[in-house]
């Protein structure tokens, strides 16, 4: 089932529930996949791949954003903030853990012969492509630069 279908049917729950915050995410998801499906020439229905690039960004700008807030002493605004990531994260695959994703990038510097840290962007180009929807790209990069060093 395509993302904007499960995000419809999880937005009729909600209502049904009178879930204010799960409303609220999923119509932040439903508005990503509408811009995304218009925009100038995208394709009538989204790659799953799409889609899980697309709730990234909705959840790194929440992350952002629930930074800013918490920086600023606006709690109120940082609560919305982290209520919506949670619901968002829910539509995610299962993020990997960092001993997992050592052991993938280990896995990667074997491979490429990489040996110090002039390789950084050529390991964090095969990561990021093989670790895709399954790790945060700042993760990625603290793990291969403590890797590289």
């Amino acid at each position: 089932m395509s993302l904007e279908l499960t995000v419809n049917e999880n937005m009729k729950k909600a209502m049904l529930a009178k879930d204010e915050v799960g409303l609220r995410s999923l119509r932040a998801i439903k508005a990503a996949v509408l811009l995304a499906k218009t925009a100038e020439g995208a394709a009538a229905s989204l790659t799953e791949e799409t889609e899980t690039k697309l709730l990234q960004k909705l959840v790194k700008q929440r992350k952002d954003s629930l930074e800013i807030f918490e920086r600023q002493n606006r709690f109120d605004l940082a609560q919305k903030e982290k209520e919506e990531l949670d619901v968002i994260e829910r539509f995610l695959p299962k993020q990997m853990n960092e001993e997992e994703i050592k052991t993938v990038v280990s896995a990667i510097i074997k491979e490429s012969g990489v040996t110090n840290i002039s390789g950084l962007g050529q390991v964090m180009g095969l990561a990021t492509k093989q670790l895709a929807g399954k790790a945060d790209g700042k993760v990625i990069s603290v793990i291969v630069k403590e890797l590289l060093a």
